[in-house]
């Protein structure tokens, strides 16, 4: 006859035995005390695929080819470091901005952009003197900006020049003349010749990141009406470049200081 308490009493030892196994077990954790790791760049010789090479290659030969195309011809450099209020290259940004943004802007709203004013520091390289690419105008405009205009009330458009005035840094500016007095004050502020008037609705165009008070550009948030022309400024030296044969020194004078 089999005797059933001395089963019972083995189970019972079992089962406690099997919990306590599960119990320890749970109780390891492990933990990650060490991460390594290497760098390995793709450029080395020994990562160096010909079968990828082979394919990119001649995309890049087409890329390089576009880029280095000679579209016109610069008789000097222009650099934006070479004058206080105004440079050469900061006067060309503008008045190739505001007219070519002005064919955009007039084919879709009918109207006329007045003023252009976009930020120096936008202006990442010189214009060297010698043969224009699309490079140049890559090297120049290395970002992603299009152009955007904004209507201004003219009373905006004092606080823009007061901004200018404080700034005291060469923004390219086109479309708007002005004087600054001894005291460090704007007078005689001309928009396209005419004086400027504090309820007269102005457009200006700029860069998007501007439009949105970008560098301390806070007037720019107060406008009536904002219009993204969907243009890049990189797009639009490319295609004037394109148009002319020899870059102007543009030099004319629309910052004077008594």
């Amino acid at each position: 006859m089999v005797n059933l308490k001395k089963y019972n009493d083995v189970s019972k030892l079992f089962v406690i035995f099997l919990t306590f196994f599960f119990v320890a077990s749970c109780s390891k954790q492990n933990y990650v005390t060490k991460i390594e790791g290497k760098r390995i760049p793709i450029t080395e010789k020994e990562n160096h695929v010909p079968a990828i090479e082979n394919f990119i290659k001649p995309y890049r030969e087409h890329i390089n080819k576009d880029l280095d195309s000679v579209l016109a011809y610069c008789p000097e450099t222009l650099d934006k470091s070479a004058g206080k209020w105004q440079s050469t290259i900061g006067n060309l940004m503008a008045d190739v901005t505001l007219m070519r943004g002005n064919i955009v802007f007039q084919a879709r709203e009918k109207k006329n952009i007045d003023v252009c004013l976009l930020n120096s520091g936008g202006i990442r390289s010189i214009l060297p003197k010698g043969n224009v690419t699309a490079r140049t105008a890559f090297e120049i405009m290395p970002f992603e900006n299009s152009l955007v205009v904004i209507a201004l009330k003219g009373e905006q458009i004092l606080e823009m020049i007061d901004f200018f005035i404080a700034e005291k840094k060469p923004h390219p500016l086109a479309g708007v003349t002005f004087t600054i007095d001894k005291n460090n004050f704007a007078k005689n502020i001309l928009v396209q010749g005419k004086p400027v008037q504090k309820e007269t609705i102005y457009y200006v165009g700029t860069n998007d990141y501007l439009s949105g008070g970008g560098d301390n550009m806070n007037f720019f948030k107060k406008g009536v009406q904002k219009f993204d022309l969907e243009y890049k400024l990189r797009n639009i030296l490319i295609d004037y470049f394109k148009e002319v044969d020899t870059i102007p020194v543009i030099k004319d004078v629309r910052i004077t200081v008594e």
